[in-house]
């Protein structure tokens, strides 16, 4: 027994021996090997990290505009979202008391984009309100792809709800990929959304996390899309019990939705479609060649605009409310 003992101690040492002074060619190449896993593990972090950030961090472009003087007169309404600091927003008077349709604006983009979509809609007697979600446009901070944003709508509307101009219990809602996330899941939640239009809209962030690494070209590489998702719901461990629009949906029975699919993004268009089958009535659903409102053409801008405010008019009516 004393000897077998010594045999393996001797055995281990020799190991340990070779791994850290490798002499034999088994040894090397085992030795090579672990090196070459940890600085990939370690790279693999280390670029899926940076990735990350810059999908929080998304470039801004910041919108201003003279109130006094710009089309359709609206005022700069500020409010406060619950730890998260103050916005600016503006606000598009239409009919007095009527309802109050809210733009939310999707990723890397801003509200000063959906400025003629707000034309259309206040045209047509609608107050309109739109502002720019944190780390976008004149906003702060870092993006969180719709979970905090669903918080500082939220908040937009809480604000809004309080002045005697609008309907305070009669709101439709607007959104694109981020925003369409956001005004769904505050729907969800919230009585006073009485009509909502949701453009490339996902079922989770994460989803829209892998699509974000896809098209930066290292998404496929082994590993890197895990990390990136390990990443984003650490930076996001507060949201880490928030469900998916999917299992909240049932609750925006009787709630008229409009879901447009864009066809030149497939992945949101599945997306949009998946969320569309399990929505319940009343529903109605869209397919466009083209999506990304800010970018398009006069003519398919013109379209676009046309189906939503016929959505809405047909569905949410600008009707005057009796005075308070």
């Amino acid at each position: 027994m004393a000897l077998a003992a010594r045999a393996t101690k001797t055995w281990r040492m020799s190991i340990l021996s070779e791994l850290r002074d490798p002499t034999k060619w088994y040894a090397k190449l085992l030795t090579a090997a672990v090196a070459f896993l940890f600085f990939a593990i370690l790279s693999t972090a280390a670029v899926s990290g940076f990735l990350v950030y810059r999908i929080v961090s998304p470039p801004r472009t910041k919108s201003d505009i003279n109130t006094r003087d710009f089309p359709g007169h609206p005022d700069a309404v500020s409010f406060t979202v619950p730890r998260a600091g103050s916005r600016e927003g503006w606000f598009f008077p239409g009919l007095r008391g009527a309802p109050t349709i809210v733009l939310c604006h999707g990723y890397q983009s801003s509200r000063g984009v959906l400025l003629t979509l707000a034309s259309a809609l206040q045209d047509h007697q609608y107050n309109v309100f739109l502002f720019d979600f944190a780390g976008h446009g004149s906003s702060q901070g870092i993006t969180t792809l719709g979970f905090r944003e669903a918080k500082e709508l939220r908040a937009a509307i809480d604000t809004l709800a309080k002045r005697d101009d609008v309907d305070p219990a009669q709101f439709g809602l607007w959104g694109a990929n981020m925003g369409a996330y956001a005004a769904m899941s505050e729907a969800e939640g919230d009585s006073r959304v009485r009509a909502i239009v949701a453009d490339s809209v996902y079922n989770e962030p994460s989803q829209m996390v892998n699509l974000l690494m896809r098209r930066t070209g290292l998404g496929a590489l082994p590993f890197m899309a895990r990390w990136a998702q390990f990443g984003f719901k650490w930076l996001n461990y507060d949201y880490r019990n928030a469900q998916p629009l999917s299992l909240r949906i049932d609750s925006l029975s009787g709630v008229p939705k409009l879901f447009l699919q864009a066809l030149d993004e497939p992945v949101l268009a599945e997306s949009t479609q998946d969320i569309f089958l399990l929505a319940p009535e009343p529903r109605e659903q869209a397919v466009l060649p083209r999506g990304d409102y800010g970018s398009m053409l006069d003519d398919d801008k013109r379209y676009y605009e046309n189906r939503i405010v016929s959505f809405f008019l047909l569905r949410l009516p600008p009707i005057r409310r009796p005075a308070r």
